[in-house]
């Protein structure tokens, strides 16, 4: 999985401009190194974005080196800091059939049953 972040104002990255941010899915790997989530969950169950810990992210996940993050404008960093907080919020592959038939196990007979 993979988002896109347009940029308002252009970065510079590994000698090149950079106007927009490739940001991939992090590996479980990374997210060990890294040791923290991009995002704190509030008492009253509010997400709040951790930015130490997401420019970390935004640099492994776009492929940039820290400094060209320290670039970013400020609502670019928040568009990508949010996107990358979202691949902690969904999985990597989601279904999208949703008329298919599935198969499944009637309970107690262990026979296969088709649900819509």
């Amino acid at each position: 999985m993979k988002e896109n972040v347009k940029l308002s104002v252009p970065i510079q990255a590994h000698g090149e401009e950079v106007s927009v941010l490739e940001l991939r899915r992090p590996t479980v790997q990374e997210v060990r190194a890294i040791k923290a989530l991009p995002y704190k969950i509030d008492r009253d169950e509010a997400v709040t974005l951790d930015m130490d810990v997401a420019a970390k992210y935004i640099a492994v996940c776009g492929h940039i080196p820290p400094t060209s993050v320290n670039q970013l404008d400020l609502a670019d960093l928040n568009d990508a800091a949010w996107k990358v907080a979202g691949f902690f919020m969904t999985p990597a592959s989601t279904s999208t059939k949703t008329s298919s038939p599935s198969s499944t196990t009637s309970p107690g007979s262990g026979n296969p049953t088709l649900s819509m």
